[in-house]
Parts: structure tokens; C-alpha cells; sequence
């Protein structure tokens, strides 16, 4: 299992790739279900040129490696990569990368829905949006899924 929090830029599909490849028994694995979520330029109707991913670096790491030690368990996954970005952010870039490997693609599928849902209403980071006046907003709620 591997947790990280990023400031800088990344490619999902490359970190996913290089990640794959440390993986000890790959042939235990029978399935992969993957996430990525980018930042779009929009919300709420209105265009956004960029976001600011507020966290608490301890708390927040604390949370997704018990979430991901937590689904581990519950669906019996054989690997959790999870990657997320913090910081400043512009819309197309990768924010999240989750990936989740297991013996079948039930739980596979399962586990990466319920993850991605969970992080998204409980993890705790906090969104600033600047607009394309310039001006800069808390976002209340997290879209739904």
C-alpha cells in the first residue's frame, strides 16, 4: 500500500505504470480498478481558473492510510495506490490517482467506488476556487459523484 500527498504536478497514468511495476506477486492479482480525477474549469455554473487544496499534512495523510488500511481489510485487496494532490491547482491536471488491485473484479470495482466516495465527503482537505474575475471562494459542498 502506498499513501502520498503531492504539491507538485503528476501523470496518474505514468505514476500508476511505475508503481505497478514494484508490485511482489502480480499474478495473485486478478483485477485493477482505477480513478483518476483531474480538475475541470468550471463549478457551481461558473468558470475557475485555478484551486488551492488546503489540508493538515498529519491529519490528512492519517485519514486516507486508514481509509485505504480500512477497504484493504474489508474487500480483501491485495495493493491501494493512492495519490493526491495538495496546493495549487489548474484546471486539467491530475488530482487523484487511486488504484486498488485484488483477486477479482468484484471487489476491485467495489472498493475503488466506496474509497473514492468516502474521500471525496470525509477526507479532510478544504477547496479555495479562484474564478476568472479574480475572485476567490471556499467551496461549501463536494459535487456529487
Amino acid at each position: 500500500m502506498w499513501v502520498e500527498l503531492r504539491k507538485s504536478n503528476f501523470s496518474a497514468l505514468e505514476e500508476l505504470s511505475r508503481y505497478q511495476a514494484t508490485i511482489q506477486q502480480p499474478e495473485k492479482n486478478g483485477a485493477n480498478a482505477i480513478f483518476i480525477g483531474t480538475m475541470r474549469d468550471y463549478n457551481l455554473q461558473e468558470k475557475v481558473t485555478a484551486m488551492f487544496l488546503e489540508h493538515y499534512p498529519q491529519m490528512t495523510h492519517s485519514f486516507l492510510t486508514q481509509m485505504c488500511d480500512n477497504y484493504m481489510q474489508q474487500y480483501h485487496l491485495n495493493n491501494v495506490l493512492l495519490l493526491h494532490r495538495v496546493g495549487n491547482i489548474t484546471p486539467n491536471q491530475d488530482i487523484v490517482l487511486l488504484a486498488v488491485w485484488s483477486s477479482h473484479r468484484r471487489e476491485a470495482f467495489i472498493a475503488c467506488r466506496e474509497m473514492m466516495e468516502t474521500l471525496k465527503s470525509k477526507a479532510p482537505f478544504w477547496k479555495k476556487e479562484t474564478l476568472s474575475d479574480g475572485s476567490q471562494r471556499w467551496v461549501q459542498e463536494n459535487t456529487q459523484g
